[in-house]
């Protein structure tokens, strides 16, 4: 029996986590909140085989420390990351260890993105719902509208400097697009594309836990 601790429920809502892992008959998964400094030190208590990374506190409280998942390293434990701190996490510390999966952690680790802040989202802190639209998600789906022609390189350009200016609390897509110089048609369009994409710190998430499966 593999004992896995995943750290989620803002990207991945528990619900949809356990769609993927709870009909495994070798594996035994504890889910928790998002990660906070210190949580890991007691999660070892659990003695867990794996421990994945998804979701963590950036600013209401300390994040997760590199110091404290080089410790569990050290004592033999997987430590998996993708989609948000996990990622983040993962992209740092690869070379000694820690395993990143998926878009996001991939962004990281080329160069492409280095700020925390293209993963922090507001939150509500009773049910973890997103309050705001994570500024990676923006970069993907803008990207994604350039290469079906809906909008220009220019015009994505345009909304990531206005998405960046944006304090991560207040972004959306209404927002951006309000903003920017678009005509009515393209934000009508991108507004469609929009909805018809996918969330990729979600399949990030689902991508970690679909590979967790295929390995215990």
């Amino acid at each position: 029996m593999t004992k896995i601790i995943i750290y989620t429920g803002l990207s991945l809502p528990f619900k949809e986590a356990k769609e993927i892992l709870d009909s495994h008959d070798d594996i035994e998964v504890i889910y928790k909140r998002p990660i906070k400094r210190g949580e890991l030190n007691l999660a070892l208590n659990e003695n867990p085989d794996i421990i994945a990374i998804i979701d963590g506190v950036f600013h209401q409280s300390s994040a997760v420390g590199h110091k404290e998942i080089l410790n569990v390293l050290r004592k033999g434990i997987k430590v998996y990351g993708a989609s948000s701190m996990g990622a983040l996490r993962a992209s740092e510390l690869d070379t000694l260890g820690m395993i990143g999966i998926g878009y996001c952690y991939e962004q990281y680790t080329s160069g492409a993105i280095d700020s925390d802040d293209e993963v922090a989202v507001m939150l509500d802190s009773e049910s973890l719902e997103a309050l705001s639209v994570p500024l990676i998600n923006m970069r993907y789906v803008f990207t994604n509208a350039v290469s079906e022609n809906i909008i220009t390189e220019e015009e994505k350009d345009e909304l990531l400097i206005i998405a960046k200016k944006t304090h991560y609390p207040k972004r959306n897509y209404s927002s951006i697009l309000s903003e920017s110089d678009l005509d009515i048609d393209k934000k009508g369009n991108l507004i469609n594309f929009i909805r018809e994409s996918d969330d990729i710190k979600k399949e990030d998430a689902k991508s970690l836990l679909k590979h967790l499966k295929s390995i215990a």
